[in-house]
């Protein structure tokens, strides 16, 4: 399976390297490179029974630079902070004001290598659909590594990725192998709906050491703290966007099951957002209800926050933006979850999250 992503990544750059060479355009590097970056400020509570309830500030900060190396090729380089994260880039003020990390967030080459079909290579944005942004199955700041391909013309749009989660020098590699088909539909001027399925496959996880810190995080382990199952997931998801009194409305579900596993084997997401938060004065509010069991999905990369983390949770994300220029906004975030219900220890877990976002571009 190494030798397919690396056969892959070559063929990549073999491609890329073919492409016909254009005459030097009347433009200079400025007009071919742009930068962007954001600031969060975030102040968070939490409160979980049987712990003694925290409060914290944390940052995020963001600087992403975008290169046009050719028409049809460009270059995208991030760096962030919280770098020893896969799915925070949170840091949080502590440490006697110690200097903070900071790493790439993103590397990657796409090119537009047909009509609707654009290939990346690199450490990029997770090209899977998520209805609604849910994160039953992935974390928002979760960015994969190794080669994907999307295609999208009329309705239709299908991803397919090939991404290397954990090389080891005393056994195989574990990768992780992604399938997405669906189609956005017009049902009216205002009414869209979006539907698809997909199949992701982790190879090579019973008896290795869970990803990223060796913390199952709720998947089972047995007694030497190793992977007991494999996690090959069915997904279904769908998503509807209209307007209700000029408000944009969206409601989504997203479903995945683990046919590698009898019990806890599902993960599921079900809210709506109304209204957005990008320019100055609008609002956004959303409801999530998900249930994540506890061999669904891989923990190690879905929601960072949701019940602390992990699977074996369930319970409700509320969420409220405003933005109080177009470029600097307001947001509160409430968890309102129960976790470790499969571990036998279930509990109550909230979490409240106050943020000031700033962006540039």
């Amino acid at each position: 399976m190494k030798r397919i992503l690396a056969t892959s990544l070559a063929g990549l750059v073999i491609a890329i390297a073919s492409i016909p060479a254009l005459a030097e355009e009347e433009t200079t590097w400025t007009d071919r490179i742009s930068i962007k970056g954001d600031l969060r400020l975030r102040q968070e509570g939490i409160d979980e029974d049987g712990d003694p309830s925290r409060s914290r500030s944390r940052y995020r900060a963001r600087l992403a630079m975008s290169a046009a190396v050719h028409p049809d090729v460009t270059v995208v380089m991030e760096l962030a902070s919280g770098a020893d994260d896969p799915v925070s880039r949170n840091v949080t003020f502590d440490n006697g004001f110690t200097t903070n990390d900071l790493g790439f967030d993103l590397a990657y080459v796409e090119w537009a290598a047909a009509d609707g079909l654009k290939i990346y290579g690199g450490k990029m944005k997770n090209p899977l659909y998520r209805a609604g942004g849910a994160p039953p199955v992935w974390d928002s700041d979760m960015n994969p590594e190794g080669i994907a391909a999307r295609y999208g013309k009329g309705a239709f749009f299908a991803t397919v990725a090939g991404f290397s989660v954990e090389e080891r020098a005393s056994s195989d590699d574990s990768s992780l192998y992604a399938l997405q088909l669906g189609g956005k539909f017009a049902v009216s001027d205002d009414v869209k709906i979006t539907v698809g399925l997909g199949y992701f496959s982790f190879s090579n996880t019973i008896g290795n050491t869970p990803f990223y810190n060796g913390n199952g995080k709720g998947n089972s382990v047995d007694a030497s703290g190793n992977y007991i199952y494999d996690y090959k997931d069915t997904e279904v998801f769908a998503q509807l966007d209209t307007k209700v009194a000029n408000w944009p409305l969206s409601v989504y579900a997203h479903w995945a099951q683990n046919g590698e596993v009898d019990v806890e084997d599902t993960a599921y997401a079900v809210g709506a957002s109304i209204g957005t938060a990008g320019k100055q004065g609008d609002k956004q509010f959303s409801w999530t209800y998900q249930d994540v069991e506890a061999d669904a999905v891989i923990a190690t990369f879905n929601d960072s926050d949701f019940g602390g983390g992990g699977t074996d949770a369930s319970g409700h994300i509320l969420k409220a933006a405003y933005a109080v220029s177009n470029s600097i906004s307001l947001g509160a975030t409430f968890f309102i979850n129960e976790g470790d219900r499969f571990q036998g220890t279930a509990h109550d877990y909230n979490r409240f999250q106050l943020d000031l976002s700033m962006a540039f571009k």
